[in-house]
């Protein structure tokens, strides 16, 4: 009997432990509302960071990602390649984070922490590899966040940097060491270098999230807005669109953006009553079979 009852309480466990369904999140979907620089700091280079969220209901592992954005050549112009892709995990602050800045920024109310969670780079070996796949050889934003576009209080508001053109990619990352993230909520961040001075700019996408295909948040969890810092803001963020571009012309409410990113991977469900029941049946008959259980 004894081992009878260990192998249903070994069995309920695998049940909870067992990771359901491929997609993690899904919104792969950019449109042309705004591009906003992301890219890893180097030699003469500011970091510049790009945030959008998702959820995790149950523990994961997230083996891979995809993103979209454009290939922006630099002042002198010529062709661009990527060099570095980082992506960086957060949690939401003030996880994370030290005390909150007073005076920069007008809130750090579900922003990204002030330091990762955890992080890989293409130029670190083991930690990830990347492909590219050309959408469009010539793509427009309406608006962008260029670098040196992102200003403390009391120069928050641009209204953006105006449209930015470049060649629209979809970059495609194989974590060839899987992020292992406990539930939470997170944002996720991507960042890539370029040659010869080029930028790189994450599109925006659906918000709310619509669209084939596409995974919305669930009931009860809010979908947080893209956030954006440079490293003179460090460790302050800004809201893409309430705080940096604010409303469009002829309205008194702030724009807000996602971005286009989707994640696969897996994610142990949350044990159903049924499943906790049974798990809690088993160890009650088992304690009574062995009392120093």
């Amino acid at each position: 009997m004894r081992n009878v009852l260990i192998r249903l309480m070994c069995a309920e466990a695998v049940l909870v432990a067992t990771a359901s369904g491929a997609i993690i999140y899904n919104n792969l979907t950019p449109n042309n509302q705004i591009a906003i620089a992301t890219r890893p700091g180097s030699a003469g280079v500011t970091e510049i960071e790009a945030a959008d969220d998702f959820i995790l209901t149950g523990a994961g592992i997230v083996n891979s990602a995809s993103f979209v954005g454009l290939l922006v050549p630099g002042p002198t112009g010529g062709s661009v390649s990527i060099t570095d892709v980082v992506v960086e995990m957060y949690r939401v602050f003030p996880l994370d984070s030290g005390p909150p800045s007073v005076g920069r920024v007008p809130t750090r109310v579900n922003s990204p922490s002030d330091v990762a969670f955890d992080s890989r780079d293409s130029l670190s070996a083991g930690e990830l590899s990347f492909t590219t796949a050309q959408l469009s050889a010539t793509f427009t934003a309406m608006n962008s966040i260029q670098p040196g576009g992102i200003h403390p209080i009391p120069n928050v508001l641009t209204m953006g940097n105006g449209p930015i053109t470049g060649q629209e990619v979809q970059i495609n990352v194989t974590f060839l060491t899987p992020f292992s993230l406990p539930a939470d909520h997170y944002f996720f961040v991507p960042q890539v270098a370029l040659s010869n001075g080029g930028v790189f700019y994450w599109l925006s996408a659906s918000r709310p999230i619509t669209g084939a295909g596409t995974t919305p948040f669930p009931t009860g969890v809010t979908d947080l807005q893209a956030w954006t810092r440079d490293a003179p803001l460090d460790p302050d963020w800004l809201r893409v669109g309430m705080d940096i571009v604010g409303p469009p012309p002829g309205s008194a409410v702030a724009s807000t953006f996602n971005a286009a990113f989707s994640l696969d991977g897996t994610v142990a469900p949350e044990p159903s009553p049924v499943i906790l029941l049974a798990a809690g049946l088993a160890l009650l008959s088992l304690r009574k079979l062995l009392p120093n259980v």
